[in-house]
Parts: structure tokens; C-alpha cells; sequence
């Protein structure tokens, strides 16, 4: 199969390592590395993140074309960034509204700018009285 088709059909994680990683671990991370035109990555349908070591998990296919699941750990400080490969329309902030048809308004009102006016509250402070604080010499104990 082509490596441009595997990367549009693939939905999961690229992980990307530094390039010290990728010398230390010299020829034993070289099977699961991808070249693509952001540097060499590993390509994974789950990642845990959740400790010393980043859990990845691989889809492979053993020699005799056997779909095969593979686990995968590093140091999660030789990962330099993470990034999600799966196609979703509606990820996003904001509302959640369908996207209108060609040619119809928005039913949304269009939303004021935060700098368009601020708002004043009116802030009153109490003054401090003199002999809000104890005086310290009147905890000290007597002398003798």
C-alpha cells in the first residue's frame, strides 16, 4: 500500500520524538517510525500519558499478513509533541449548530466585542481603624 494512502485512511496519533530520542534509540525505534514531511514519527491508534513512560499502541500486521497489536513504551521526556490524526467536523469551541446550506442566513446574532464596553463596578474599601492589629508587646511575658 502506498504511505500517502495509509496516512489519509489512518486515525490516531503521531507522535514525534526528539531527535536525541531518536539516536539513543537508534535501530530499535526504526520499525515503527513513519517519514512524512514534519520529520519521522511513530504512528499509534491509542496513547497513555498517564505516567514516566508514554504508552502507545500500534496496528501491525505480522509476516504472514496476521493483524497484530503492539504496545509500545518510551520516556515520555524523549517525546516532543503529540499531535491527534483523526478527522472530526465538529471538534472545536464555540457553539455546536449545523453548518447552514448555501444561500441561507444565519439564525445566530452576531456576538459583541469584549472591548466594546467594560463595565464599572463601584468598589468601596473600609478604612482600617488604629487599633485594629494587637500591639505585640502585649503577648510578650513578663521579664524576670
Amino acid at each position: 500500500m502506498h504511505e500517502d494512502a495509509k496516512h489519509e485512511r489512518f486515525q490516531g496519533y503521531a507522535v514525534f520524538l526528539y531527535p536525541q530520542a531518536l539516536e539513543i534509540l537508534g535501530e530499535a525505534i526504526r520499525p515503527y517510525l513513519h517519514d512524512g514531511p514534519h520529520g519521522p514519527h511513530v504512528l499509534c491508534s491509542a496513547i497513555d500519558t498517564g505516567g514516566a513512560l508514554i504508552e502507545m499502541t500500534l496496528q501491525g500486521r505480522t509476516a504472514d499478513d496476521q493483524s497484530v497489536e503492539i504496545e509500545l513504551m518510551i520516556p515520555s521526556n524523549m517525546v516532543r509533541m503529540i499531535v491527534s490524526a483523526r478527522s472530526d467536523g465538529a471538534f472545536g469551541f464555540g457553539p455546536r449548530v449545523p453548518l447552514a446550506e448555501a444561500g441561507a442566513v444565519s439564525s445566530l446574532p452576531p456576538a459583541p466585542l469584549a472591548s466594546a464596553r467594560t463595565a464599572q463596578l463601584p468598589v468601596e474599601f473600609a478604612n482600617p481603624t488604629s487599633d485594629a492589629v494587637p500591639s505585640t508587646t502585649a503577648k510578650l511575658p513578663p521579664e524576670g
